[in-house]
């Protein structure tokens, strides 16, 4: 079975991207460009003792997807403790909303947003009130 290990985060402006990262769900950060010959920030998203992976933020190659294009690629979906919260610093930080919140009955609430490079992000914070 192919099990996700890494991710990778196209990036137009490295250190705003490093800080709307950082800022808004406390990944920490290491530079990993002298291996990668490019920028290129390892990003340590958690606890090795919690279920999740690590991934990079990468410079991006070329330009960013134009506004209403389908998704090419896979979009990340962060688990977060408080939706409300990180909506707010999402936005405060320069993301935009890209679907609004909405209930998965039972189990979660979920939304997607563009980051501060052009990216779709979800959240989701688990809520077995959710409805």
């Amino acid at each position: 079975m192919g099990r996700l290990v890494h991710f990778e985060v196209h990036v137009i402006d490295m250190e705003r991207a490093l800080n709307f990262y950082g800022e808004v769900f406390g990944w920490k950060f290491e530079d990993w460009s002298d291996y990668a010959g490019m920028p290129y920030f390892g990003a340590v998203t958690g606890d090795d003792n919690e279920l999740g992976i690590n991934g990079a933020l990468m410079q991006r190659k070329g330009a960013p997807p134009e506004p209403g294009q389908p998704m090419n690629g896979f979009s990340c979906t962060i688990n977060v403790e408080d939706y409300d919260t990180t909506e707010a610093k999402i936005l405060e930080l320069g993301g935009k909303v890209a679907l609004p919140k909405y209930a998965l009955p039972g189990m979660a609430w979920q939304g997607y947003y563009l980051d501060t490079e052009g990216n779709v992000i979800g959240i989701h914070q688990p809520d077995e009130n959710a409805k």
